[in-house]
């Protein structure tokens, strides 16, 4: 929402003097905060976990869909990017590619790009055939002896070339994948808060009909502070706390950062900066578009 936003710094000021401890002792600003994300977001994903990073959120979403499913693969896009820890470089082709390779649990579908990917814009039916390339890589991971956990992807991939999957393709993958009895993440660290204008998420790009089970979160959620959330169902959250092993994280969700996040979802609405990026991003799109028809060197805008 701009650099050191005055409101910003203002709910930063007021709660570092009020309080500021860890998440072992209640407060109403992260019940506050949870509420408000609650309204962006499909009345499923009702469970909020609160951490210090988009990082932190990938990989406890990698936890939560193990547990529930009990198993153990993943399906990523090839030159996705989720993070830096461990598990997340090993569901990263982007950097795994050049470090120690791929997992034998981790699986590598095309990206749905119908610019310059395997099924282009003149395809009959590029949706379902870049969702049957996921349908074939379950298959395949299935007379392996291997089961899927989950199909892990940015709702608009962006180390990719920020591609804009045509819509109906999360649908199609995520019939796929729960048929599985995997589960769908999206990962909107990059993406998310009203950052592709139409919507607030990018995922409802795909349509009003695709949920996602576990949606995650950070980067502009507390405008450079921080503080991410990972978004989920009851059932998920149910058989994850079922273990016995409580969730805890020292600052995840601490009243600063709640109170940070609460007044980045303030502005938003109050610039209306979803608006903003929309009207913004499609004059300067109609601008790329006309220099496209001058310039045969230009393919393709985004």
């Amino acid at each position: 929402v701009g650099h050191c936003h005055s409101d910003i710094v203002k709910a930063a000021h007021e709660q570092n003097q009020l309080l500021n401890t860890n998440s072992r002792y209640l407060h109403d600003n992260l019940v506050n905060y949870a509420e408000r994300l609650s309204k962006t977001l499909p009345a499923k994903l009702c469970v909020f976990y609160f951490l210090n990073s988009g990082s932190e959120a990938n990989d406890l979403a990698l936890r939560l869909a193990r547990q529930y499913t009990k198993h153990e693969d993943v399906i990523v896009l090839e030159h996705a990017y989720h993070g830096h820890l461990t598990t997340l470089i090993d569901i990263s082709p982007y950097k795994f590619r050049n470090l120690e390779g791929q997992k034998e649990w981790v699986h590598v579908a095309p990206v749905p790009d119908t610019y310059r990917g395997v099924y282009r814009e003149d395809h009959e039916d590029s949706v379902t055939a870049y969702a049957n390339e996921v349908k074939n890589i379950i298959e395949q991971a299935h007379k392996r002896g291997r089961k899927i956990a989950a199909f892990f992807v940015e709702s608009l991939p962006s180390v990719g070339g920020q591609i804009i999957p045509p819509a109906g393709y999360f649908q199609k993958v995520a019939e796929h994948v729960h048929k599985a009895g995997g589960v769908f993440i999206a990962d909107e660290i990059q993406v998310g808060f009203g950052r592709v204008g139409k919507h607030f998420w990018a995922f409802q790009l795909q349509g009003e009909d695709f949920i996602p089970d576990i949606v995650t979160m950070g980067k502009p959620i507390g405008n450079g502070h921080p503080i991410a959330c990972v978004a989920t169902t009851k059932e998920i959250a149910e058989a994850f706390a079922a273990t016995g092993v409580e969730y805890f994280n020292t600052f995840g969700g601490n009243p600063v950062s709640c109170a940070i996040g609460l007044a980045v979802l303030d502005v938003i609405e109050k610039e209306q900066l979803q608006a903003h990026a929309l009207e913004v991003g499609n004059f300067l799109m109609k601008l790329l578009k006309e220099q496209k028809i001058k310039h045969p060197i230009i393919g393709d805008v985004r």
